[in-house]
């Protein structure tokens, strides 16, 4: 394929999520996350636009579409509804790290029904007492002949309640050191076709968000579950769990700047069009220096962050290793996005905070995008550790 055919195909999926967003999205997304309500026939049409395929190759179903493209259809559909991007990202991060670490025999039986959206889900690694240290999980896959039987409990995992599979973090060696070394990924499904939790797993509570309605974040609880090795022990060996977790959030980290990027760009537009609207001593408040202070510095940041969100996808698409061109971007642009978010909600005023606009939606969603997938307390210490690794004296 070309580069002149690449194009055109990221011009034709791009306009197809512009008609989607306009026709479908913006008349429900506000009543939709106010009242926390999973947006089934939203995701449906995810499913035909091919979303839930974005990454996956078209040889397996998917689009194949590059993570440049990708991070621009992320940041499109958070300037209208945040919250759908989180349902297809998470089952993303499953999907790479089969297509990425799995056995054919593994690509050939989950990547198809991933691709279609038939089996949907996505990473499930937080536990209540493991979050930034992965290496102190608990939940415990023990060999049984041809199969694993699972023991322990996840939580905030995206996709728990309404998804039917997950890319499961375990110990599979409790004794070997360092702990990283005992760690494993399985593919797990937790429902039938029916929507049935399978034995031995169900869900825990739904937790209830600041923001980032809509998705559901919720526990898995396995209790004696039993899955096929073969099937589910992504790569066939054990203790290479740690890379593949670590490496799935990579495509993570550009999708929450990505998404982030998206919150920014709604409050700015938001808020240039309200500032010329808006009369205050005589005038609109553009005209006031203090508001253009604010909007040149949102804008300036905004730009910032697309940039390097841009930069982290393109070197992605290399193969290359950006843990630290990713943890940039994901750093900068969630921090944007709270500062630009905050700051639209000043220049609204006292209709910034009233859930008749959207500002109070990306004040309380930008928040999210400052812990999801690492916190950005974790991505300044990788961004350190990589620029000396770099740069030997």
């Amino acid at each position: 394929m070309t580069h002149e055919d690449n194009e055109s195909d990221e011009v034709m999926i791009l306009d197809a999520i512009e008609k989607w967003l306009e026709k479908k999205v913006k008349p429900v997304a506000m009543q939709l996350e106010h009242d926390d309500e999973y947006p089934e026939e939203l995701v449906e049409d995810m499913k035909a636009l091919g979303l839930f395929g974005a990454l996956i190759d078209p040889e397996f179903g998917g689009l194949g579409l590059s993570a440049t493209t990708y991070s621009r259809i992320v940041t499109r559909i958070a300037e209208e509804w945040m919250s759908l991007t989180g349902i297809f990202n998470s089952h993303l991060m499953m999907a790479q790290i089969v297509q990425r670490f799995g056995t054919q025999a593994q690509k050939e039986h989950w990547l198809p029904v991933f691709a279609s959206g038939k089996i949907r889900g996505g990473l499930a690694l937080t536990e209540p007492n493991a979050g930034t240290d992965l290496q102190a999980l608990t939940t415990r896959a023990e060999r049984r002949g041809d199969i694993y039987v699972v023991n322990g409990a996840k939580t905030w995992i995206s996709n728990a309640i309404q998804g039917s599979c997950v890319a499961l973090l375990v110990k599979t060696d409790t004794k070997v050191q360092p702990r990283y070394k005992g760690m494993s990924v399985l593919i797990t499904q937790t429902k039938d076709a029916t929507g049935r939790n399978l034995p031995g797993v169900s869900n825990g509570k739904k937790l209830e968000k600041l923001g980032y309605k809509g998705i559901d974040s919720g526990e898995l609880v396995y209790d004696d579950y039993a899955c096929d090795a073969a099937l589910c022990l992504v790569g066939g060996a054990e203790g290479e769990g740690f890379y593949m977790a670590t490496g799935g959030l990579e495509i993570g980290r550009i999708n929450i700047a990505a998404r982030s990027v998206g919150i920014a760009r709604r409050a700015l537009r938001e808020s240039v069009a309200y500032s010329q609207t808006r009369h205050s001593m005589g005038k609109p408040i553009c005209e006031h220096q203090a508001i253009q202070l604010k909007l040149g510095e949102m804008a300036a940041k905004t730009r910032a962050a697309e940039l390097l969100v841009a930069d982290a996808a393109r070197m992605y698409d290399t193969g290359a290793r950006i843990d630290m061109e990713a943890g940039m971007a994901k750093y900068f642009a969630s921090e944007t996005a709270v500062e630009v978010s905050l700051e639209a909600m000043r220049i609204h005023g006292g209709y910034g905070y009233s859930k008749e606009y959207p500002i109070e939606r990306l004040y309380r969603d930008a928040p999210l995008m400052c812990i999801g997938e690492g916190t950005n307390e974790m991505q300044r210490i990788i961004i350190a550790k990589q620029l000396i690794k770099r740069n030997p004296v």
